[in-house]
């Protein structure tokens, strides 16, 4: 237990100590408000507009931490960094320095696009049957708990080779929003409040339960504050030390400890699994999109080519035509997502352990015939087939039925030089593993892996292997114009449905001209190979009976996507954050 992470004092009823805090609290607006009422009074029903840069987050005080180092002559990696460095103080049950994550960057500049894979990694001493309890698959809520799920954190690695490539202003500088914030307290938001009311395990979980929950067992309410003076340490640690700071060092052997002594499950990591990792840059995917150029990650997660599938698939397509949210619309883009995700599932995993044929799965031939399986009218085939794409290794592969929660975050970020970035960033949970080490959560990416590790012989690809990273569904994408100017950058979280968010919201920004902000508040529609998931509550709801006599079969979850994007036209900048979450754009 930790008695330097205390709730800090709640400001209603509280008077005679708001000019104290507020002087402390350099990201509230200028004019006083209600704590409670703050995240829902900074969101926007329209498109944000700027000139000069942008920042798109999932919280105002990233978006403001970001906006601040863009301000100070950042570039929009520095901006990225801040931002996240204080996600993970704010947004602790969805991403932070105890996870991973993917970076696309365009240069701006110099036109050049990077791809960066922050991803997690399991030690060195993980086997196949990791999450395998008496010869079967282990309980998914048993699997999450404890440091058998913990990944190696990527992040403050993938941090430090974006800066040491793009960064501007000094590695300390970025630390400051959050350092800050995390010393003097920020408000609890409706967001976070939730989640730990309706986690029924973290209450009960060392550290965590001192630090989000009171004595009568209920979180700490939102429009409370919140202070977080382990994570300031840690921050100024790696501020001061750089990426050794992190990965080497007291901090190192203190989250192994934590791992391999936690409750629930132990893991077998040590302090050579943190020592070796390394942040990789790797070669982005790039195809054409009728007349734009679409680039996104590649393996170890599948977001990137299962995106360009889908949309590779419905270029057959005129989507311009096809009236956006109709139910038209939903059965094209369901049926191709059908094809691209059995793909997914039969092909993807770490390209350092199983041969990926990502060029083959986006090879213009193959797309062709793969699209010509599709019906406009009628659903061929509830459960695709996977195809056999264009590869010069055997593919001998079982499909995967990996769980991917849906708690993730997503921001996009333009400086005034025209540099980019589109990034994704997890710690999978929410809550991670539930377990905290230097006043951060520590990821379950490990959960991400294959739990079978072969089927009718036959590998899954995605199997767990020590030092092997797990594949993801992170989708960030870059778009740009046929003259190779930049057009927009878009994201999100929401598990393996993260795919469908960003490959709707483009059709949307793409083929439907939707502003930043119209595309974002398109409801939701998703078939990962199986039902037709509409929107809970949307106008989308009107069109079940329409889709059930296509032959699909369709149910109305609630989708809570969590996208954010930033489009450049005719010369402005526009920025969008998903309604569904508490982001906001901001921009000068």
């Amino acid at each position: 237990m930790s008695n330097r992470m205390l709730a800090f004092f709640g400001l209603i009823g509280v008077v005679a100590l708001a000019g104290a805090i507020i002087a402390f609290f350099p990201e509230r607006p200028e004019k006083e408000e209600d704590p409670r009422q703050w995240f829902a009074n900074q969101q926007r029903e329209e498109a944000a507009t700027a000139d000069t840069h942008m920042a798109a987050t999932a919280n105002p005080y990233a978006t403001r931490a970001a906006l601040k180092i863009l301000r100070n002559g950042g570039s929009a990696v520095d901006a990225a960094i801040a931002a996240e460095l204080v996600l993970t103080l704010v947004e602790p049950q969805s991403s932070g320095i105890g996870g991973g994550g993917f970076m696309m960057v365009h240069d701006g500049l110099s036109s050049g696009i990077h791809a960066y894979d922050g991803r997690e990694k399991a030690p060195r001493a993980a086997q196949p049957d990791r999450f395998l309890k008496n010869g079967d698959r282990m309980d998914f809520g048993e699997a999450v708990v404890g440091g058998r799920s913990v990944g190696v954190p990527g992040m403050i690695a993938l941090m430090a080779l974006a800066h040491e490539k793009h960064g501007r202003l000094p590695w300390a500088d970025l630390f400051t929003p959050a350092i800050d914030l995390a010393k003097n307290g920020f408000v609890i938001s409706p967001r976070l409040y939730k989640a730990a009311l309706r986690d029924p395990i973290l209450r009960e979980m060392p550290i965590a339960k001192d630090y989000l929950y009171r004595s009568d067992g209920l979180p700490i309410r939102q429009g409370e504050y919140l202070m977080n003076l382990d994570y300031a340490d840690t921050l100024e640690l790696i501020a001061e030390k750089g990426r050794d700071g992190f990965y080497r060092g007291p901090l190192a052997r203190q989250m192994v400890e934590t791992i391999n002594n936690s409750v629930g499950a132990p893991g077998d990591m040590t302090v050579a699994d943190f020592v070796t990792y390394q942040a990789v840059e790797r070669t982005p995917l790039c195809t054409a999109y009728r007349s734009w150029r679409l680039c996104g990650m590649p393996p170890p997660t599948s977001g990137g080519v299962t995106v360009l599938q889908i949309l590779g698939l419905l270029e057959r397509f005129d989507m311009a035509t096809v009236e956006p949210s109709s139910a038209k619309a939903v059965h094209l883009v369901s049926e191709a997502s059908r094809l691209a995700y059995a793909d997914r599932n039969m092909y993807v995993g770490d390209p350092d352990f199983v041969d990926v044929p990502v060029y083959g799965m986006l090879d213009p031939t193959y797309l062709a015939n793969r699209a010509a399986l599709i019906n406009p009218e009628q659903v061929v085939k509830q459960e695709a087939d996977p195809g056999l794409p264009p590869s010069n290794q055997p593919l001998a592969y079982a499909p995967d039925g990996s769980l991917e929660v849906p708690s993730t975050t997503h921001l996009s970020v333009r400086d005034k030089w025209g540099q980019t970035v589109s990034m994704t960033a997890s710690i999978e949970g929410p809550f991670g593993a539930h377990i905290m080490a230097g006043g951060f959560f520590l990821n379950n990416e490990l959960t991400d892996f294959s739990f079978i590790p072969e089927r009718d012989g036959l590998p899954v690809a995605n199997r767990v292997d020590g030092g092997k990273r797990p594949r993801s569904s992170m989708s960030p994408m870059l778009v740009f114009n046929e003259d190779g100017s930049f057009h927009a950058a878009v994201g999100s979280p929401g598990g393996s449905r993260i795919i469908a968010y960003v490959a709707q919201s483009l059709v949307g920004i793409l083929d439907w001209g939707l502003d930043a902000q119209a595309a974002l508040n398109l409801p939701h529609h998703v078939n990962r190979n199986g039902t037709t998931e509409l929107e809970k509550g949307t106008a989308l709801e009107a069109h079940k009976d329409a889709l059930q006599a296509m032959g699909h079969i369709v149910t109305t979850p609630e989708l809570t996507s969590g996208l954010q994007a930033i489009i450049y036209k005719d010369g402005e900048l526009q920025g969008g954050a998903d309604p569904r979450r508490e982001g906001v754009a901001l921009g000068d």
